[in-house]
């Protein structure tokens, strides 16, 4: 039986890191059973032994089975704390496999699975899969578990839309295929890189295998998935993998295109123009939109303010974005945002329709916000552009993106102090 106490002491007294080889780590702790040199669930979990180099400060950051491993004391970990949990490039490769999730933008011809998925996402996903050097799979909820390599027809079968039935059917049936594949799964490691309708539909199954299950981007929002991917590039050297043209750490193209739209006048729509659209099926899509004040109204909301307004861009914002952690495809849409919410709805629902009812009912002397009459003046004094998105996955952080670039004054959510967003969240406080 090995007696880690003798480790403990070592490490206590040692510089960090400290690396022992297999060996050296016997003559410390004594034999220990087959199964360490095996899996490396027998280094992770809630053990004994685990527990004893943790209490003590430290973090086992390099393993190689039968060969050497590694300690670091905590304090000298080099990611911040919350990095820290979601695990290090080094603790990723501990595990044995691992399993990313299919995106809703694809090639429109049949392609290898690896690269029928398009997205911003998708492709950090996969560079991250092919950095660690583990065998990786794709979930997909029309074809269940599937190979980089194997052939594919676009689709649109979303898991998360899918009746309860199906997700569980389809969770046993991905595992069955994944053993089938990779061989037996007792005592194995794998990682998952999906959203949360992945994850329940599968751990069930997973743990009646005897895996450990691993979620490193559990709970975390759609930017940040992108910022831990790209940390993990950086420090595996394979951000070559990754097509810059859509990376938001190299301008995000896909960012400049919506800028540009969003700021061109000449696209602007009236609200009655847009209602009549002849075909307002387009606008049924996920997508940004910016707003637009002419002269007069932005004179209505100088006098509202108490300071200056100028006329033109005044707002933007999104529509249909994936909920992220979540992973949950929203309903909405363009149209349903535009017209649904801005221009028919109420303001307790909507917070342009907050935010411009709060300035105007200052302005007239009004204590309450005048539905009707704020849906007039937006009809007459304001338009919009809308353009299309194909990717919700992304959109949340392309509408950051697009906001700090373009600035628009009426916006509060993420956006730098200013003396109008100032007085705008007074007024708003008084309208809530």
């Amino acid at each position: 039986m090995a007696h880690w106490d003798v480790l403990i002491e070592k490490l206590s007294v040692a510089d960090s890191p400290i690396r022992l080889s297999w060996d050296e780590l016997v003559s410390l702790v004594g034999e220990l059973p087959a199964s360490a040199s095996k899996h490396r669930t027998w280094w992770s979990g809630d053990r004994p032994h685990v527990n004893a180099w943790k209490t003590a400060g430290f973090t086992l950051e390099d393993l190689r089975l039968g060969e050497a491993l590694t300690f670091v004391r905590a304090t000298d970990a080099h990611l911040s704390p919350d990095l820290e949990t979601m695990g290090s490039p080094r603790n990723a490769v501990e595990a044995d496999l691992v399993l990313v999730t299919c995106v809703k933008s694809k090639q429109k011809v049949p392609s290898a699975a690896k690269d029928l998925y398009v997205s911003p996402l998708f492709s950090r996903q996969r560079s991250y899969a092919e950095g660690t050097g583990l065998p990786w799979f794709i979930l997909s909820a029309e074809h269940g578990l599937v190979t980089p390599d194997e052939w594919l027809s676009p689709y649109e079968r979303y898991l998360p839309d899918t009746p309860s039935a199906y997700r569980s059917a389809w969770g046993r049936w991905v595992i069955e295929r994944l053993e089938l594949l990779a061989g037996p799964l007792q005592n194995r490691v794998i990682e998952i890189h999906a959203g949360a309708a992945y994850v329940e539909a599968l751990s069930p199954h997973l743990l009646a295998k005897g895996v450990t299950v691993r979620t490193p981007l559990e709970g975390l929002s759609m930017g940040r998935r992108l910022s831990w991917y790209a940390r993990r590039s950086d420090e595996i050297d394979t951000a070559e993998a990754v097509p810059t043209a859509a990376d938001p750490d190299h301008g995000h193209a896909e960012t400049a295109t919506f800028v540009t739209g969003l700021l061109d006048s000449s696209r602007a729509m009236s609200p009655v123009d847009f209602l009549a659209e002849e075909d307002p099926k387009r606008w049924r899509s996920p997508g940004l939109y910016s707003w637009w004040v002419d002269g007069s109204g932005a004179e209505d909301l100088t006098a509202g303010l108490g300071m200056p307004l100028a006329p033109g861009l005044i707002y933007a914002g999104l529509a249909g974005a994936t909920r992220w952690p979540s992973g949950r495809r929203s309903t909405n849409t363009l149209w349903l945002r535009i017209v649904g919410m801005h221009l028919g709805g109420n303001h307790e629902f909507s917070t342009f329709r907050r935010t411009l009812g709060s300035i105007l009912a200052h302005a007239q002397g009004r204590d309450a916000i005048d539905e009707h009459a704020l849906t007039e003046w937006m009809t007459r004094h304001l338009r919009v552009v809308a353009i299309i998105s194909e990717d919700p996955d992304t959109l949340g952080q392309l509408e950051g993106e697009v906001l700090a670039t373009i600035d628009p004054p009426l916006n509060l959510r993420g956006m730098a102090s200013t003396p109008v967003r100032g007085r705008l969240k007074e007024l708003r406080r008084s309208h809530r």
